[in-house]
């Protein structure tokens, strides 16, 4: 029987219903959802080159637009042949001309104050937020006046630091005070740029305090055990220093962490694209190509937003989004990167790729199987408390969990033999294979968790979520088992809220009052909870979750009302 020929990426057979392009190379036929090419945007191209063909070829050629056709083929002349590396002077010169889609188009810009835990589960954290003004933001960052020199003076001359040769882009260290010298001076042979200075063990840590919404998210800040045999992961608080003209291409931040900049003095451009599914696989084809450095990233995705981050105006990025980023005059910026449970998956998925392109230790997040071990024990004993007090997690939550587990099972794939082993006779040769099989990964596991009963555990209370969640479907119609508006069977008044505006003001002091006792409620088990989660004597700690939702309802209260969030361990508005 003859097989069915499969086309694209995704290797499946044709689907009429679905739109593709060929690939002028290699006469291959892709989905344009699987390449990021829409069906309206393929008229504009004159010859496609999919993702494989890109890396020999190039990007697609455009159709020529209307114009002075001697200019156009005089201007065309001039760079036959020639190459434009990343970070060269040239580079930076067309990327100043060029012009990209606004990020107005993607981002959301709330105040500092409405940037809260419930904010970002309303909008799941999925675009990059950009607050023009760090009023609210529970932020703490020393004053516009504070320069390099001040650096030096709170981190020391004489720390060695990591940076940038930018028409190179080539790693190279030198001592603190050797880089300020070259960024105060008058001369500037090279461009360097400074990104990767940790200061969180510096008195210059003193007068920085992260964003308070990310310290009410941060797996380490509020997971991370204090007596904990593993090294603290310290990437919470950087100090970047750039020159005009630094580049940094483009890139995902490591265990796909979201991130936060400051920027104190000048000006950043973040040129950031989506992490759709297509758009991570070009960005895996093009981060692995021998000629990544004569390639623009931004030309080879449907669209790459351009952002203007200005002097006093905080930008956060969330999971997984590629991003590069230019320094259009002398800059001074304060960042850091922090992992969370809003979208756990995107972060292993951003793991997965690291893995797959062989990055350096140095690259990666420090430690990162081992707090992704320690969330899953955590959320194991909070799925618990909330089953046994009749309420369930959030659904963003338990898809995290979902994940998390697939990934504990793939780090820990043979260790099933283990358990088929033990029924024979030769308990030696079974040890031998649980050996083998943790070898990669045994290393990062906490000893105060049992790998094999944590994955056995988390399935079972996912599953009995999963069962809640389907009772409350068929109970009520709604996921949550909550009705917005009035009761069933209850009698309607005059002046009740209407389901089509949850956020008026009638019911808001009885919903304080049985918030409050919620909170009280939850508190209360959480810090039972967390007290068996490290072995005896180590402190307790907590970690962002989850929305609580009551699986039995209660008068006037809306999805909406009840988003309460595990946040530090307690209820949070």
């Amino acid at each position: 029987m003859a097989s069915v020929p499969v086309y694209c990426l995704c290797r499946l057979p044709y689907d009429v219903t679905r739109f593709m392009i060929e690939c002028d190379v290699c006469q291959d036929w892709f989905h344009g959802s699987c390449v990021g090419v829409e069906e309206d945007a393929a008229a504009d191209i004159d010859l496609y080159h999919c993702p494989n063909c890109q890396l020999l070829h190039g990007p697609s050629v455009m159709k020529r637009r209307r114009g002075n056709q001697k200019q156009v083929d005089s201007a065309a002349g001039k760079d036959v042949g020639k190459t434009v590396k990343t970070g060269s002077s040239q580079f930076i010169k067309e990327l100043r001309s060029r012009t990209f889609p606004g990020a107005d188009e993607v981002i959301l810009k709330p105040s500092g104050a409405q940037l809260t835990v419930e904010f970002l589960e309303e909008n799941s954290f999925s675009v990059p937020i950009l607050v023009l003004k760090k009023d609210g933001l529970g932020m703490t960052i020393p004053p516009p006046s504070f320069t390099v020199r001040d650096v030096e003076h709170y981190v020391g001359a004489d720390k060695e630091i990591d940076v940038i040769d930018v028409t190179r882009q080539a790693d190279l260290k030198m001592r603190l005070g050797e880089f300020v010298n070259y960024y105060c001076g008058s001369r500037r042979e090279k461009v360097l740029n400074v990104i990767s200075l940790e200061f969180s063990e510096t008195r210059l840590s003193n007068l920085v305090e992260t964003p308070k919404i990310v310290r009410k998210l941060s797996w380490v800040e509020n997971l991370w055990p204090g007596e904990s045999v593993f090294e603290r992961p310290n990437v919470q608080k950087y100090c970047l220093m750039g020159v005009r003209d630094s580049y940094t291409d483009f890139h995902i931040d490591f265990g796909g962490t979201s991130v936060w900049y400051h920027v104190l003095r000048g000006e950043k451009i973040f040129y950031l694209v989506r992490p759709t599914a297509a758009n991570l696989t070009l960005f895996e084809a093009w981060s692995s190509s021998s000629n990544q450095n004569e390639m623009f990233f931004g030309d080879q995705v449907d669209k790459c937003y351009r952002c203007p981050v200005r002097q006093g105006q905080t930008l956060f990025i969330p999971t997984g989004w590629i991003h590069a980023v230019l320094t259009p005059v002398d800059c001074l910026a304060f960042g850091g990167n922090f992992l969370h449970s809003l979208n756990i998956e995107m972060q292993l998925k951003a793991y997965e790729i690291e893995k797959r392109l062989s990055t350096a230790d140095f690259f990666k997040f420090p430690n990162f199987e081992t707090i992704c071990w320690y969330v899953g024990k955590h959320l194991l004993d909070i799925f618990r408390g909330l089953r046994e007090n009749r309420r369930h997690p959030a659904a963003y939550l338990v898809h995290g969990a979902k994940a998390l587990n697939t990934a504990f099972r793939s780090w820990t794939k043979k260790e099933r033999h283990f358990h088929l082993a033990w029924r024979g006779e030769d308990p030696v040769a079974t040890q031998f294979l649980f050996s083998q099989a943790l070898a990669e990964h045994e290393e990062e596991i906490p000893g105060t968790v049992r790998p094999a009963q944590l994955i056995r555990d988390l399935a079972k209370e996912i599953r009995l979520v999963e069962d809640l969640f389907q009772q409350n479907i068929g109970k009520t119609g709604s996921l949550f088992g909550l009705q917005r508006g009035t009761q069933p069977g209850a009698t309607a008044k005059k002046g009740d809220q209407s389901p089509k505006e949850p956020g008026r003001k009638g019911s808001r002091r009885h919903v304080a009052t049985v918030k409050a006792l919620e909170l009280e409620l939850l508190n209360k088990y959480t810090r039972q909870a967390l007290k068996g989660v490290e072995s005896p004597g180590q402190e307790e700690f907590d970690l962002p979750s989850s929305s609580l939702e009551d699986t039995e309802g209660e008068p006037d209260l809306t999805e909406e009302e009840l988003s309460l969030v595990v946040a530090n361990g307690r209820g949070s508005r």
